[in-house]
């Protein structure tokens, strides 16, 4: 029979929460801001808000903050599933390599931020709230598996292909690399998909 380490069963089950948990990340960023401006919109508020002292940008900024204060809240709440592993000595069993982990939960922090920016820019579109999150998940599903796509592409277009895709950086940070690509790319998405939300917010304003 197969027999493993409790150090390799730990780091084993790691890996799997940290896909599984990228994947309901998606999901989880999408339910999130579906409400943020759509609701706005739909109850009429949003006129109210962009008549007052405030910026464009600081409301899709203030707005952004607010989701993602809830979804670091949320990423704290599943650190005991690492403790239980046996991250901290004398609690729970195996032995697993921190580094993982902790770079684990930083690709999940990033893959967090650019999935709201995403839900962010998706409830300005419209005043549905349910459009809002099959818009977003659909951008997101799209960015993730872009990586599939560009096999299907020459070579040289399926590399640039594949460095867009969502997924393509996310297997360095659990494997317990820090590459600085990675960090770039996911901030630099977040940065994108708030200018068009930002933009998104002030065509409102003049329609």
């Amino acid at each position: 029979f197969f027999q493993s380490s409790p150090s390799t069963y730990s780091e084993t089950s790691i890996k799997g929460f940290l896909v599984w948990g990228s994947i309901l990340l998606l999901l989880l960023a999408s339910v999130l801001t579906m409400r943020l401006l759509a609701e706005e919109r739909k109850m009429g508020t949003l006129e109210l808000l962009l008549t007052a002292p405030v910026r464009d940008s600081e409301v899709i900024v203030g707005k952004f903050l607010g989701s993602l204060g809830i979804l670091a809240v949320m990423l704290a709440l599943t650190l005991y599933y690492p403790i239980l592993l046996g991250v901290i000595p004398g609690i729970g069993f195996g032995d697993p390599d921190i580094g993982p982990i902790v770079t684990g939960y930083l690709g999940l922090f990033l893959l967090g931020c650019t999935s709201l920016a995403v839900g962010l820019f998706a409830s300005s579109l419209t005043s549905n709230q349910i459009v809002a999150a099959v818009v977003a998940g659909g951008i997101l599903c799209a960015l993730w598996f872009l990586d599939m796509a560009a096999d299907l592409l020459p070579e040289a277009l399926g590399e640039v292909i594949s460095y867009l895709s969502l997924y393509y950086h996310f297997p360095d940070f659990m494997r317990g690399v820090i590459d600085t690509r990675g960090i770039i790319y996911y901030l630099s998405i977040t940065v994108l998909f708030l200018f068009l939300a930002i933009r998104s917010l002030e065509s409102s304003r003049w329609s």
